[in-house]
């Protein structure tokens, strides 16, 4: 562990905190309709990073001229422009799905045909100007792969292709018998190491012959904002984390891979969605008022020092508003002049 860096249980417990801060006092999650801003950030991330995850070069300022006005900024190969915008697809309709869902949506968590859809929209784009080499045509996105799928680095090796339908209705079925549980965060461990389990149990079932990690993502962000919780989106410059973890998971420890997916949501709850909701007179952690004058340290050594209004809650925290570190910026520059 770093030098100044929270152990895994503060990490769980700053999460459970926040989660219960933004359902109790924040009302929840916004709709994409409330908040389009908030929604619209966290889709340019997640489609810039997680596609990057499986190797695609573009930037971010190249992912928001593509998803906001259908630009290919850049010289990059055309596949790589139609990966990003079949992700963008797919996240917009995960997060409007889960918030505002459908007339024909049955109440449950997650179902076999969104698993499928997330496929199919998400893989549809590219696989119009680069299928899978291997691929036949019922294996096209949204279709079950008939290919069996070689160990993977760590030793894994997926189901026999005839098993695929059978086990995916079978974490399906898990993860909708669980949902009071995972509602209600009192899990037999950890419930971020809960999460953990489930998004590598689906992608320990591989169920496509290509997109696998782009749906699972996508497919737990999913049932993340359908129980009131920040939607993960693990940075591409975590990759080598992300998979050691995933591997460690498939031996049974899901802690290292619950611990990143704990800081990716509190991570995304203090940059996007408090400060928003909360407002510039509203209370947050220090961490969501970092700005490019004040580091998370330097608000951190104001507060303590009493130069910034705000204060330290009972789970260590120090939180502070917009409106008092605005204020604190006014007082640095007159001293500077």
């Amino acid at each position: 562990m770093g030098r100044g860096r929270p152990s895994r249980e503060t990490v769980y417990a700053r999460l459970e905190a926040g989660v219960e801060e933004l359902n109790t006092r924040l009302g929840g999650l916004p709709s994409p309709d409330e908040s389009q801003f908030i929604w619209s950030d966290i889709w340019h991330l997640e489609a810039h990073h997680s596609t990057a995850l499986e190797g695609n070069t573009l930037v971010l300022r190249e992912v928001e001229a593509l998803l906001d006005k259908g630009r290919a900024v850049g010289a990059k190969p055309l596949k790589e422009y139609m990966e990003v915008q079949g992700y963008g697809q797919a996240a917009q309709w995960v997060y409007s799905q889960a918030l505002e869902p459908s007339h024909w949506h049955t109440g449950d968590l997650i179902s076999v045909y969104e698993v499928r859809t997330i496929h199919s929209v998400a893989m549809t784009p590219v696989w119009g100007v680069a299928p899978h080499p291997d691929a036949t045509e019922r294996e096209a996105p949204g279709n079950f792969r008939e290919h069996d799928i070689h160990p993977f680095d760590g030793g894994m090796t997926p189901p026999s292709w005839p098993l695929v339908p059978a086990q995916l209705d079978g974490w399906v079925q898990r993860v909708n018998d669980h949902s009071e549980v995972l509602h209600s965060r009192r899990t037999s461990r950890p419930w971020p190491e809960e999460l953990a389990a489930i998004h590598n149990e689906f992608e320990c079932i591989h169920p496509f012959i290509d997109g696998n990690g782009r749906t699972g993502r996508l497919a737990l962000n999913l049932l993340l904002v359908r129980l009131g919780y920040p939607p993960v989106v693990i940075l591409k410059q975590h990759r080598a984390q992300y998979l050691s973890a995933m591997e460690r998971a498939d031996t049974g420890d899901y802690g290292p891979l619950g611990e990143l997916l704990a800081r990716a949501m509190y991570d995304n709850l203090n940059r996007f969605i408090v400060p928003n909701l909360a407002g510039p007179a509203r209370l947050v952690p220090l961490a969501a008022l970092v700005n490019k004058d004040f580091t998370l340290s330097a608000l951190r050594q104001a507060a303590q020092r009493g130069r910034l209004e705000a204060y330290q809650g009972a789970d260590g925290i120090w939180r502070s508003s917009r409106k008092a570190v605005d204020a604190y910026q006014r007082t640095k520059g007159q001293r500077r002049a």
